[in-house]
This record gives structure tokens, sequence and C-alpha cells, in this order.
């Protein structure tokens, strides 16, 4: 059997399409369209019509490439850059009758759960208790469990992108000393009963999934992905602060031209930066488990497993009752299996 998932994210509308064989989605093709939604957005965050034009195109276009690679119909989601906005009904909807595909939006903790259900099945139970950060384009998630499932969850404002466009100003690059104390209190404030709760649960792994921890861990002298997914890497606290200085002394353009760092990523990586070491100095982490799995492959090991009752809950493209907690803790429920 052959599957497939569309990721809708703040920079990129990405497809995975996986074979599903010994109860591990073994990667097939991989395509992704690059938007940079979050630098499309007005000051309420709201997305416009060129913005949504341009998500129902590539959406339709992931839809028609899984079709040519003999997958079934994609799961397609949208992470916080959809869902935040004010306007997410709309594109719920204009992806449903424009590309014929519906667009599910997950609560951020549900995020977080998936994300560590591919965390733990990457790393086996020798991780041991086991957490989970994962910095998004609009949010962090971070989770904790010591078994299969995590046992805590939670989706935090403190993106990299969604940073870098209200506490980083663009007439300051690179940034004043003043801006990066006052991000640094901001981060410090929302993370501080999450990371009290991590530091008492105590994880013997920590591991580190996204994009921007592995553009990090490059620049901190980890193996470039050429290598491929099984070579080891590792982010140690004290490398990523060294790489804050590194990062904090340049304009954006010049901090594309440092190791692992993308053009497309070079604005928003100090402030990705500076998420990941606040966080793990105040959850008393010294080093990160990079894991090349996230949200996707959660979503493609549920769906090996056959388990897709919780997100068919999720086909009515208004989607009110996302804003219901009630409904949210069912589904989270339902997650959990």
């Amino acid at each position: 059997m052959r599957i497939s998932v569309v990721d809708v994210g703040s920079n990129t509308v990405r497809l995975a399409i996986a074979d599903a064989a010994d109860g591990a989605p073994l990667p097939v093709h991989t395509a992704k369209r690059r938007l940079r939604l979050s630098d499309r957005v007005d000051d309420d965050r709201r997305l416009g019509p060129e913005a949504v034009s341009e998500i129902v195109e590539a959406v339709a276009g992931a839809r028609d490439e899984a079709r040519r690679w003999g997958s079934d119909e994609p799961f397609a989601f949208a992470t916080a850059i959809v869902r935040d906005a004010p306007n997410r009904d709309e594109v719920l909807r204009a992806v449903q009758e424009g590309a014929g595909l519906r667009l599910r939006v997950l609560p951020g903790e549900v995020e977080a759960e998936l994300t560590f259900l591919a965390a733990r099945r990457w790393l086996g139970w020798r991780a041991g208790p086991l957490g989970v950060l994962d910095i998004g384009g609009g949010s962090l998630e971070v989770a904790f469990g010591r078994g299969r499932e995590p046992s805590f969850a939670v989706s935090l404002p403190l993106g990299a992108r969604r940073l870098t466009r209200e506490h980083l100003p663009q007439d300051e690059d690179p940034p004043t000393e003043e801006s990066l104390k006052a991000l640094r209190r901001h981060v410090r404030h929302q993370l501080r009963d999450v990371a009290a709760r991590i530091r008492w649960e105590g994880p013997l792994t920590v591991a580190a999934t996204s994009r921007t921890f592995t553009q990090l861990a490059r620049l901190c002298g980890a193996a470039p992905g050429r290598h491929g997914p099984f070579t080891e890497r590792r982010l140690s606290r004290k490398a990523l602060r060294t790489a804050i200085s590194e990062l904090s002394v340049l304009p954006a353009p010049d901090r594309a031209a440092l190791p692992g760092i993308s053009a497309p990523r070079a604005a928003q990586s100090l402030a990705g930066a500076l998420v990941g070491h606040t966080a793990m100095k105040l959850m008393d982490v010294r080093e990160l488990t990079l894991c090349p799995w996230a949200i996707r492959e959660g979503i493609l090991l549920r769906r090996i497993e056959g388990d897709t009752a919780w997100w068919n809950g999720l086909t009515d493209p208004v989607l009110p009752h996302m804003r219901d907690p009630l409904h949210e803790e069912s589904l989270r429920l339902a997650v959990r299996g």
C-alpha cells in the first residue's frame, strides 16, 4: 500500500509519499513548494487572497503528484499558519472547492502527540523517558512520555518565524542587544511552566525535530544531510549558545552563508536558536538528539496502523468544532488510541 501526506506549513507545502511495509513508512518520494506564507500575512495574521490561491494550487499539485506515484488520497493538514489565521475557514473551504481535497487543522497539542509518536518509533525504547521539542514557523511543540504515547503534550506560540516577525524589527538587522534581551524574556515567560514540568519528569533523552533544529545542528557541527538519516546527530546547549553569538551579529543575508542555514530560513534562524537554547536551559537539558521523523511520519504511522477515526472526524471544511475545548480533548484521546 502506498500512502501520502500533505503538510501546509509556514514556509512550504510538502508532499511525502511512503510505502507501508513492516509497520514503518518507507519513503518513496518527497516534493515541496515554497510559499513563505508567514511573510504574507497582515498584522492580524490573515492570509490574503493571493496566498489562499497559491495554497489551493500547491495542494492540488501535491494531490495530482501523489496520484501519479500510485498513492491513495493524501491526508492534508495545516499547521499554525492556517490554524491561527482569522480567515482559516475561508482557506479550508477554498482548498476543498479548488483542490478537491479536505485540509484539516489539528490542535497544537495533537501535533505534539503525533510528533512524539514518530520520535518514539524512530528512537525506540532505549531512549527511555522521552522528551520531544519541535520548533515550527508558528509554534513550539513540547511532549513527554515514558511509553508509546505522551503523557504530556503542549503547543506554545513560539515559532521561529512568528517571533522574528513580532519581536525582531526588520529595520534592526542585525538586531540590537535590547531586542534580543526582550525576546529572551518573552520566551522564558512562555516556557516557564512547561519547562518546570519537563524538569520534574526528568527525561533520559530529549529529541529535537523540525528543519529549524536540523539547520542549527548542522551549524554547530553535525553531519550534513547527505550522510543520510541513520547518521547520529546531536546538538549541545553550549554549542547552540556559541551559535547565537555568531548569528546575532550578522544580518539575515549573511547568515545564509553559514553551514546549514538556508536562505529562506536565515532571517528566522536567530529566533529559532534563542527558543531552542532557552528551552534547553530552563529544562536543564544539556544535549538534544536529532530525530528525522516528525509529525508527517506520525500521521503516516497512524495510517499504517489502520487508525483513521481520529481524522475522519475532521471532515467539515469550516471546522467550527475545533474551537470547542471539549472536542479538542476528545480528539486527543482518539489520537492516543
